[in-house]
């Protein structure tokens, strides 16, 4: 499963001109792809790093708290769950910004109860290595997809999140407030 997973202040989405899920944040809005070799277990492992993933800001008190041996900022890699790669995607800064960029980065929609928008997306398996027109070979069909990213969102449910969703294989319109911008790819 592959995920590409913004921080947003807020977030919505709409099928033919109706709100069918919308959150205010801070939150997490979640693209998912599903691809052949995708399992119930892979959905809850990726649910479970969606759940602990620690990319929310701080709390206003908490902002400014330095280490007091180095006089950095704290960050975490979020969640320790095994099999999971995250990789940020940012704005294009130079390796010396770095440490700047995961200023702000210490909490996870577990530990302030921040709601997520789950919306399925195909096209994240899409391959435009070759020619001018993506294959879609990689990602699974509508009736393998569809239970497995059910499966993701029920599995955050259970873990007590607050989780909006688009309407499968719908024309949906997304509409959002990155806060950062802030956005992540997660495979599992």
């Amino acid at each position: 499963m592959r995920a590409v997973v913004q921080r947003v202040t807020e977030a919505r989405v709409t099928v033919a001109g109706e709100t069918v899920g919308a959150i205010e944040g801070p939150g997490l809005c979640v693209l998912v792809g599903v691809t052949h070799e995708d399992t119930p277990a892979k959905a809850a492992q990726l649910a479970r790093k969606l759940w602990t993933l620690r990319i929310l800001p701080p709390s206003p008190r908490a902002e400014g708290r330095a280490d007091a041996e180095s006089g950095e900022r704290r960050a975490t890699d979020g969640g320790g769950n095994a099999g999971a790669t995250t990789v940020g995607v940012g704005s294009g800064a130079a390796e010396g910004e770095q440490g700047s960029r995961r200023e702000g980065v210490e909490r996870s929609c577990s530990d302030i109860g921040g709601p997520l928008l789950v919306i399925s997306q195909f096209t994240l398996y899409g391959d435009a290595r070759k020619g001018r027109r993506p294959t879609w070979t990689a990602a699974a069909p509508g009736p393998v997809a569809e239970p497995l990213v059910d499966e993701v969102v029920a599995q955050l449910r259970a873990l007590g999140a607050k989780v909006e969703t688009g309407r499968f294989g719908a024309d949906m319109q997304v509409a959002l407030v990155n806060d950062g911008p802030f956005t992540v790819l997660v495979e599992v």
